[in-house]
């Protein structure tokens, strides 16, 4: 059995559009940025702190239980940018990223008890200009406010978006080509309907 430690409907729409079975568990976690810590390790810690609490929380497991959990980070000008905490925020960061490119990383946990593995993957996203205007209105249809980068890239969010270079989903929030890669190191077979 598949757990997904997310509150993501993303996350949950990716893992079900390669036909993963799978249930979620909470896993509420501080996501606190350490000193010194880069964004590559901040992400992959956040994604095996959360599927280790999505473990701690299961009530019964197996040799086929699993735990995924996930994590993802826009990187511009050496800033890791999280969700916004309010308008002005939001603000600053779009501004940050108009006319820019940046850097979306996701890192991927799978746990069983002391078992882990983890991948990260990172994604350049090039903006156009986004005029202050657009960043007013962008705000006000509540897209942007639990993002990370303060912008989805599968809703209004898209249209900043000139090109990218990577992958595309792992900008939306789950690599599926490198969920699957790691969730057949687990040696358990989680399609729908494949036994």
């Amino acid at each position: 059995m598949l757990y997904l430690a997310s509150k993501s409907p993303r996350r949950k729409e990716l893992l079900e559009q390669i036909q993963i079975e799978f249930s979620l568990v909470d896993a509420s976690i501080n996501e606190q940025v350490n000193d010194d810590e880069s964004a590559v390790e901040f992400v992959c810690r956040m994604a095996k702190e959360k599927a280790q609490a999505g473990w701690e929380k299961l009530d019964e497991t197996d040799s086929a239980t699993w735990v995924l959990g996930s994590d993802t980070v826009v990187v511009c000008a050496d800033r890791i940018l999280g969700k916004p905490k309010d308008f002005t925020h939001s603000k600053e960061m779009l501004q940050l990223l108009s006319g820019n490119q940046h850097q979306v990383i996701t890192a991927i946990s799978i746990v069983q008890g002391n078992t882990i593995y983890t991948e990260y993957v990172s994604t350049a996203v090039y903006f156009r200009d986004i005029p202050e205007a657009e960043i007013v209105s962008y705000w006000q249809s509540n897209e942007p406010q639990d993002k990370a980068g303060s912008y989805g890239i599968q809703g209004i969010g898209g249209k900043f978006v000139k090109r990218i270079e990577g992958s595309y989903s792992a900008v939306v929030g789950l690599p599926l080509y490198e969920t699957e890669q790691l969730l057949n190191k687990a040696n358990t077979n989680f399609n729908k309907g494949i036994q």
